[in-house]
C-alpha cells in the first residue's frame, strides 16, 4: 500500500517585487503551517520521504512540517518537478518515487494539487486551500501503478482556527 500526502504551500505575500519562486509566506501562512502540522502529527503517521517544490513559500511550509513532525532532514529533498501548476509533472514525479518509500509527503502548488486530489482520490474537492492537506492511499505495491485511490483525510486550515 502507498500513501501520498499533498500539502499546498501556506498563504504567500505579493508585497515584494520578487519572482514567483521567491515569494515568501505571510504570517498567516506560517501560523497555518504550524496549526496543520500539529493537527496532522496527532495521527502519528510515519513519513518515509518528504519532497518540496523549490519555491520559497513551499519550502518554508515544508520546513515547518519537518520540524514539527520531527522528520529528519535526511528524508527530505527538493524537486523542480513539484514547481508545477497543472499536475502533469507532479503525477510523473509521484509515479517515479522509490518503491521503498511507502508514505510520502509532497509540498507544492495549486491547481496541480486540487487536480491530483480529484483525479486520484475518491472525494471531490473544489479547491485545496493554502496549507490544505490531502492524504491519499492506494492499494498498490509500486508508485508507477498509482491511479484511483482513497481520500483518507482532508485538513482545511480554516476549520482548525475555530
Amino acid at each position: 500500500m502507498k500513501h501520498l500526502i499533498l500539502v499546498r504551500h501556506g498563504k504567500s505575500s505579493w508585497d515584494y517585487g520578487v519572482d514567483d519562486k521567491d515569494r515568501p509566506l505571510k504570517e498567516k501562512g506560517i501560523q497555518d503551517a504550524h496549526r496543520v502540522s500539529h493537527y496532522f502529527g496527532k495521527d502519528k503517521v510515519k513519513i518515509h520521504g518528504v519532497y518540496s517544490s523549490p519555491a520559497i513559500r513551499a519550502l518554508h511550509s515544508c520546513v515547518i512540517f519537518l520540524r514539527n513532525l520531527k522528520i529528519p532532514y535526511s528524508d527530505f529533498a527538493l524537486s523542480n518537478e513539484l514547481y508545477d501548476f497543472s499536475g502533469e509533472h507532479v503525477m510523473d514525479f509521484v509515479k517515479n518515487l522509490p518503491d521503498t518509500q511507502q508514505v510520502v509527503m509532497i509540498f507544492g502548488h495549486n491547481h496541480a494539487f486540487t487536480q491530483i486530489a480529484n483525479s486520484w482520490g475518491d472525494t471531490y474537492l473544489d479547491n485545496v486551500p493554502t496549507t490544505g492537506l490531502v492524504h491519499l492511499s492506494f492499494e498498490v505495491s509500486h508508485w508507477r501503478d498509482v491511479q484511483q485511490g482513497k481520500t483518507e483525510k482532508v485538513v482545511i486550515p480554516k476549520e482548525l482556527r475555530k
